[in-house]
C-alpha cells in the first residue's frame, strides 16, 4: 500500500509518517509539504532520516499534485491551522484548506484511493460552545461535565478556519456520492506532544511548557483573564494509534465522521496547566492578564469519544500529566530548538 501524507512535515503529519513507517513495514509512505511553516525544516530532516521522501509542492497547485506517484490512501493533514490567520489572510486559509482538499480528492479519483481527513473540533458553532458556559467572565473554576459529540451544532459562525474544514468535509461527502471515494473524517481536538513547536493560537500546551523552561512571559487572554478556560488534550501517540486502527479496518468501517480527543480525563484549564509546568520546572514566570480576546475564541471544549470507542474499542492511553511530562522531557533534551518557543 502506498500512503500519501499531506502536511507530512508538520507536527501531526511527520509523527504519523514516522509511526506508520515503523508499523506498516510493507507500505510505502510519502509526504507532501511545501515547508512553509516554521519548524517544517526540522521535521523534514526527521522524516528523511526514516527514508520518507517529501515532495515540496503547494497543495493548491493541481498540476503538481497530479504528478505525484500513484497512491492507495491519503492521510490529509495539510492545513493552515491558525484561527487568527484566517482573519488576517483568508486567501491562504481557503486555498490551503479547501482548494487543497479539492485537489487531493481529484488525485484520489484518478488513483482510486481512499482518504482519511483530519478535520477539527472548530467546525462547531462558536455561539453554541459559548452557551455551555453561562458566565463568560469565568471568574470561577469551571465545572467540567459537558462533552461534545458529532451531533453538536455546526450552524452559525465557527471561524474561517472552521468553515474551511467543515466545507472540506462536505466536499468529501459529495465526491463519495458521485465517485464512491471511501473516506473517514476525524474531528480532532487539541493534539499535542513532542516535536510540536507551539504558539498562542495553535499548540498552546507545548508553548506553555517551553515558556516555563526558558523563563519567558505568558498571558491569560480573554474571558476575564483568569485562565479558567478549558480544553481537552490528546497525545500525538494516541492519534497515531487510532489512525493505524482506522487504516487496518478501513474496509469494514468507512464513510463515517468521528470526534477524537482527550475527553473528560484530559480536560485542563490554563491555570491547571500552569501548575503542572511550575511543578516540573520549579519556576514561576510572569503572567499578564487581558480581559478581551478574539471574536473566534471559545471558553470550553471537551470531546465525547463514545462513537470512536464504539467502532474501534479505542480510548486515549496517555493522561494529561503523561503528555506534559513528555513535552517537558523532549524540550529539555532539545534545547537547541529554543528559538521555536520564544
Amino acid at each position: 500500500m502506498r500512503i500519501l501524507i499531506t502536511g507530512g512535515c508538520g507536527f501531526v503529519g511527520s509523527n504519523l509518517a514516522i509511526f506508520l513507517k515503523k508499523k506498516l513495514k510493507s507500505s510505502k509512505i510519502i509526504s507532501l509539504d511545501n515547508l512553509f511553516r516554521k519548524g517544517s525544516e526540522v521535521n523534514l530532516k526527521r522524516i528523511n532520516f526514516h527514508k520518507i521522501k517529501n515532495f515540496k509542492y503547494d497543495i493548491e497547485n493541481y498540476n503538481k499534485i497530479k504528478r505525484l506517484p500513484k497512491i492507495d490512501l491519503v492521510l490529509d493533514c495539510c492545513a493552515e491551522p491558525s484561527i487568527e490567520v484566517s482573519k488576517k489572510d483568508p486567501d491562504r486559509v481557503i486555498n490551503t484548506n479547501f482548494l487543497g482538499t479539492y485537489n487531493i480528492l481529484k488525485k484520489c479519483i484518478n488513483d482510486n484511493a481512499k482518504i482519511i481527513f483530519l478535520s477539527s473540533s472548530r467546525v462547531y458553532s462558536i455561539s453554541a460552545l459559548r452557551k455551555i458556559v453561562k458566565n463568560l467572565n469565568l471568574n470561577k473554576k469551571l465545572k467540567i461535565n459537558k462533552k461534545i459529540d458529532e451531533n453538536f451544532s455546526t450552524q452559525g459562525v465557527k471561524s474561517l478556519y472552521g468553515l474551511s474544514k467543515l466545507s472540506s468535509e462536505e466536499l468529501i461527502k459529495e465526491f463519495n456520492y458521485v465517485s464512491n471515494i471511501k473516506y473517514i473524517i476525524n474531528r480532532l481536538g487539541v493534539i499535542t506532544g513532542p516535536w510540536q513547536f507551539g504558539k498562542q493560537d495553535q499548540g498552546f500546551v507545548s508553548m506553555w511548557v517551553g515558556r516555563h523552561i526558558f523563563k519567558r512571559k505568558l498571558s491569560y487572554i480573554g474571558f476575564g483573564g483568569k485562565g479558567n478556560q478549558v480544553r481537552d488534550i490528546i497525545h500525538i501517540k494516541d492519534v497515531c494509534n487510532i489512525i493505524l486502527k482506522q487504516i487496518k479496518l478501513f474496509n469494514k468501517v468507512n464513510n463515517k465522521t468521528f470526534n477524537i480527543g482527550g475527553g473528560l480525563r484530559n480536560a485542563i484549564s490554563l491555570n491547571e496547566l500552569t501548575l503542572f509546568c511550575q511543578e516540573l520546572t520549579k519556576t514561576k514566570i510572569s503572567f499578564s492578564r487581558k480581559k478581551n480576546t478574539s471574536l473566534y475564541d471559545i471558553p470550553y471544549y471537551v470531546t465525547n469519544n463514545s462513537q470512536i470507542k464504539k467502532y474501534y474499542k479505542w480510548a486515549p492511553r496517555y493522561s494529561k500529566k503523561d503528555i506534559i511530562n513528555d513535552i517537558f522531557n523532549w524540550i529539555k533534551m532539545n534545547k537547541k530548538l529554543k528559538r521555536f518557543f520564544l
